[in-house]
């Protein structure tokens, strides 16, 4: 799972700390920071993604053209940089290494920033915003809140962080393998909810049109999404950052998030 759950306020404090410690220095920026210069010499902005992760990065129909909402928000954010997006596909658990290889110039592919995350890599601003949900029913009226999965049972990925937000909110757990599963479950009405990252049910309710589903309860805290830069990427970074913030004043991020999600998840 790419996105990961991260207090807000975590990750605030954690950018400001990095940004008081380690912020280069005018000249030595100028003397190392290439990152924008060598996209704008090439004419591309090349980018790492899986092209197997639905919504964000996949095939139509299994093997035609690369799309979903990542793809086409990084080819939104190559025009405005006067770039081409070529995009190198690789397996999520190779993606890391090779941006800090130099194979690729950033990553699009849903990556949460977290506090581990800030360490290592520069990123862009968000362009993706979740929460965690409780998907029940659209009928049910007695499910409100976390605090009223105690005593309920939830169908979770055992290995998710959904599995123990479920589990400390006091609900017992039928373990299934993943999203198909769990939701079905819950049609089936042989658990009372799921717990999953919002965005999740929103594809899910897009692409199938499903209305006997509802979300029954968010967390506070959202987890955000951004482009992923090498630590000596700021230059890149920062150029980034200006083009998603025009994409998000025309309107362009809007219009992405409702294509894929039904609703505008880009803020």
């Amino acid at each position: 799972m790419k996105l990961r759950f991260i207090p807000a306020a975590l990750l605030s404090v954690v950018a400001l700390t990095l940004a008081g410690c380690s912020a280069p220095t005018a000249e030595s920026a100028a003397g190392t920071d290439d990152s924008l210069s060598s996209v704008l010499d090439s004419g591309t902005l090349t980018i790492g993604t899986e092209g197997t992760y639905r919504p964000f990065s996949f095939h139509k129909d299994g093997s035609g053209d690369l799309t979903g909402y990542d793809v086409e928000v990084a080819r939104a954010v190559a025009a405005e940089l006067g770039v081409v997006a070529v995009f190198e596909e690789t397996q999520w658990d190779g993606i890391f290494a090779g941006l800090t290889a130099g194979r690729w110039d950033t990553i699009a592919n849903q990556v949460s920033i977290t506090p581990e995350r800030l360490e290592a890599y520069e990123f862009s601003t968000p362009y993706t915003y979740s929460t965690g949900v409780i998907v029940v029913p659209a009928d049910n009226t007695s499910i409100t809140s976390f605090a009223s999965l105690d005593g309920l049972t939830t169908a979770q990925s055992l290995t998710s962080n959904w599995n123990a937000l479920a589990t400390e909110s006091g609900a017992t757990v039928e373990g299934v393998e993943g999203w198909a599963q769990s939701v079905a479950l819950v049609e089936q009405g042989r658990v009372d909810a799921t717990v999953n990252d919002k965005l999740t049910f929103l594809d899910y309710q897009k692409s199938s049109g499903a209305k006997n589903l509802k979300i029954a309860a968010e967390t506070e805290d959202r987890s955000e999404s951004a482009f992923a830069f090498a630590k000596d990427g700021t230059a890149l970074a920062e150029a980034v950052s200006e083009a998603l913030t025009t994409l998000s004043s025309d309107g362009t991020l809007a219009e992405l998030s409702d294509k894929y999600f039904g609703a505008d998840v880009s803020q």
